[in-house]
């Protein structure tokens, strides 16, 4: 059959859809882009804020529309929608023929065959197996509420959707943290960390198909091991990935101010793949509002957190994300964010305004900042932090770096865009590439170039040396 996937959200969701994808493709179906020819579609959901919901309930809806309109034969919704509201998705939208939640990503060829269990080889986790196809795999809360358990392996099949010269390798699957604004724990399962030999096949056989780029990311990337008593594991993951031949990056994303170590830090310095780039989403600076947050530390220990960085990594490229308008926020601890973020300069930041999301510890407590007020608090914290970097930026002007070609831009087709080390693909700025012919730079090609100009975030650069 024909299988159109529409997969939402971040690129831990996306790794999810990725497998289904492979597991579909394995089993013998074609993937299609185009819906409208779809036999079957499936919409792989996010949940974590209602922003999030309401995409993922409106992308439903539109898929339903095809099922109704008469060629689509199925509509199967995955992911944490699915996890999170699977008894009321299939109520409100009847189009819906089969629901699979985060742990039951082995099961998507049976939902689209229409098919109760599938006679395929089996998935194996944590020393047990289940048959793809199997409708869950999952342990249980001493409530008795399932939680997922199921993640994937090097031998999954997998079809990247990313460009081909960069994938995401999850090095881990759920959270044991109790922030009381998320609810990921309770839609993805308690933390599980993947063997490390697990994710260096992986890797070399991303490498083989051409990968540079490997981005790692779990929920916490430096909680890795941990949960499986084995210390430092992540710096020794870095230094066995940094010995994989073909690979010219590894990044790192979502950190966690706990958990990041000496060792790892010594890693990420010595290893001259790995992109001296910490994202560490730190969510606040005033004690009082991360206590409420049921986050650790402080304005002083994140202080001190990113001085012992830098100095183990001078040219870092520091990212962090912030949340405003958390229930109880006054103007002085608003105020205290914004002196944090003057005072340590940022390379990037991303603010959200707070979702007050059922589910959550945080649901208990009055949701007292207008939604005026948090849109407010965020534009001045973006326009604060705009200015900085905006001076940074013109600073850089003149200086050599190493670009990865990304290839055209999506705004201007004719305009070859690509990366520096210190910037992620889809969350960070980019860099332009000018005076040079645009059918010279392959994708994934790495280069010499000159910054000769910025505008706003973005950078505008020249290669060296002719293509």
């Amino acid at each position: 059959m024909k299988v159109g996937f529409l997969s939402l959200g971040c690129p831990k969701n996306l790794v999810d859809g990725e497998v289904m994808l492979g597991l579909a493709e394995q089993a013998g179906h074609e993937i299609t882009a185009d819906s409208s020819s779809a036999d079957v579609l499936v919409v792989n959901t996010c949940a974590f804020i209602d922003a999030a919901k309401q995409e993922s309930v409106d992308a439903i809806l539109e898929m339903a529309q095809h099922k109704r309109d008469g060629r689509c034969m199925r509509l199967v919704v995955t992911g944490c929608l699915a996890e999170r509201y699977r008894d009321e998705l299939k109520r409100e939208i009847p189009e819906i023929d089969a629901v699979l939640g985060t742990g039951e990503v082995p099961g998507i060829v049976a939902a689209i065959e229409n098919r109760t269990s599938a006679p395929v080889a089996p998935v194996t986790f944590f020393g047990t197996s289940l048959k793809a196809g199997s409708t869950r795999s999952t342990s249980l809360e001493s409530g008795g509420t399932p939680r997922p358990t199921y993640i994937y392996d090097a031998n999954t099949p997998r079809r990247l959707t990313t460009p081909k010269h960069f994938a995401y390798v999850k090095v881990a699957e759920g959270c044991d943290y109790t922030c009381s604004f998320c609810i990921i724990p309770t839609l993805r399962g308690a933390y599980r960390s993947r063997p490390a030999e697990s994710i260096v096949e992986e890797a070399r056989g991303l490498a083989a198909r051409g990968v540079k780029e490997l981005i790692l990311i779990s929920q916490d990337t430096t909680f890795y091991g941990i949960d499986r008593g084995e210390r430092g594991a992540l710096a020794r993951l870095l230094r066995d990935l940094n010995a994989v031949d073909g690979l010219e990056w590894i990044r790192l994303l979502y950190l966690y101010p706990t958990t990041i170590t000496a060792e790892t830090l010594d890693a990420m310095a010595d290893c001259e793949k790995v992109c001296k780039y910490i994202d560490l989403p730190l969510q606040h600076a005033s004690a009082d509002v991360l206590r409420r947050m049921r986050r650790p530390g402080n304005r002083d220990v994140y202080t001190a957190l990113l001085n012992k960085i830098r100095h183990r990594m001078p040219a870092v490229t520091l990212r962090t994300t912030f949340i405003v308008g958390f229930p109880g926020e006054t103007d002085v601890e608003y105020e205290e964010l914004c002196d944090f973020v003057r005072e340590v300069d940022f390379d990037h930041v991303g603010v959200f305004t707070y979702s007050h999301e059922e589910g959550t510890r945080a649901h208990a407590y009055a949701d007292d900042v207008s939604p005026r007020v948090k849109r407010q608090r965020r534009d001045v914290l973006m326009s604060l932090q705009g200015d900085r970097v905006e001076r940074r930026q013109r600073a850089r002007v003149g200086q050599h770096v190493r670009v990865l070609v990304d290839g055209p831009s999506p705004e201007h087709p004719l305009v070859m865009q690509g990366r520096l080390a210190g910037q992620a693909p889809e969350i960070d700025p980019v860099v332009y590439l000018t005076d040079c012919d645009p059918a010279a730079y392959a994708p994934g090609r790495l280069i010499d170039a000159e910054i000769t100009g910025a505008t706003g975030y973005d950078l505008a650069v020249r290669p060296l040396l002719p293509a």
